[in-house]
């Protein structure tokens, strides 16, 4: 756990800190969003080049658990969260209200869903395929998905036709392009694992500090009391148990076994910072307030990785313990 918390953690917020104390201003902040752009764009080709096909499909064929996490991540998750926006503008600014629509609509995360499913002893396999397809499809879900929750809320969150044109040029281009060198690059790729995820951590350190001096420079911390963070982080943990609860509930009432409840738990309550910033940063390019907006999904993130962590060794403990039981059975 403390992998995943520790070094990260301290460098997001080191990023946070930074932005607040020394924000990009005029020339610097145009050159920084230019090479996020860029940077983000290279990002989704490399995960396209690194995403094996043969584990994919691997999971496949486990349709009806499939459909299970599609719609606990995309139907249920943005229901849950819709009712947060009664809270704006009172308690909370509109734009952190956003944010929770935005997180609302991301995909699932996909090396922590799939670590967490590994270290429960779960359905790998299919946490493999879900997570995974869950982020193939999320990049024109999301911006879709987000247009609905803010046409419901009566608000317009973004130029619909610019955030889908920028989808395609930034996000599923780049994709495309990777997935067609697979082929000639998937040695490289799996020896160099490592190399993508700090990639990936890279990214999102600059977009979190571009994103925060944007939002410094045009008053964030004015318009952002500390019982609105306050009452954001109450609220990602509110949200965390309760797509929890609902995943393990309902996975019990279909009659999955407790390895495939397990992928649907991490699955299904996951949202993904990795995909989640860099997609930000293309739908609501310009938007003073994007510090703002991605918050949430930053607190829920931190979160979901401590809780993750602890849920996982109690279903390990679960299965281990049916493991034992079923040769007497």
């Amino acid at each position: 756990m403390r992998r995943f918390i520790d070094g990260f953690t301290m460098l997001l917020l080191g990023a946070i800190v930074l932005a607040a104390f020394v924000p990009a201003r005029g020339d610097p902040a145009d050159m920084m969003g230019v090479a996020g752009q860029v940077a983000v764009a290279l990002l989704f080709f490399i995960h396209g080049a690194a995403l094996s096909r043969a584990s994919v499909l691997t999971g496949a064929a486990h349709w009806r658990l499939h459909l299970f996490i599609f719609a606990i991540t995309f139907v249920c998750f943005p229901l849950v969260v819709l009712p947060i926006l009664g809270l704006a503008p009172v308690w909370i600014p509109p734009e952190l209200a956003l944010g929770f629509l935005y997180l609302g609509a991301l995909p699932s995360a996909v090396s922590s869903s799939i670590a967490f499913t590994a270290m429960a002893g779960g359905n790998v396999p299919a946490a493999v395929c879900s997570a995974a397809a869950s982020n193939v499809f999320g990049m024109m879900m999301t911006p879709f998905l987000l247009i609905l929750l803010a046409q419901t809320a009566g608000g317009d969150a973004f130029a619909v036709g610019d955030a889908l044109r920028d989808i395609v040029v930034q996000l599923l281009l780049p994709f495309a392009a990777g997935q067609a060198i697979r082929p000639w690059v998937a040695d490289f790729m799996d020896r160099h694992e490592a190399l993508s995820s700090r990639y990936d951590q890279a990214v999102i350190l600059l977009i979190v500090y571009a994103a925060f001096s944007k939002s410094v420079a045009s008053g964030l911390w004015h318009d952002l009391p500390l019982a609105a963070i306050a009452l954001a982080i109450g609220l990602c943990a509110v949200l965390l148990a309760a797509m929890i609860g609902i995943a393990m509930g309902l996975s019990r009432r279909l009659g999955f076994n407790l390895a495939d409840e397990t992928a649907a738990v991490f699955c299904g309550s996951k949202k993904s910072l990795a995909s989640g910033l860099p997609m930000a940063n293309v739908l609501f390019a310009g938007n003073p307030a994007l510090g703002m907006i991605v918050l949430p999904i930053m607190v829920y993130n931190q979160i979901q990785i401590v809780v993750g962590a602890l849920l996982a060794k109690a279903y390990a403990k679960r299965l281990r313990r049916q493991t034992v039981k079923e040769p007497d059975t």
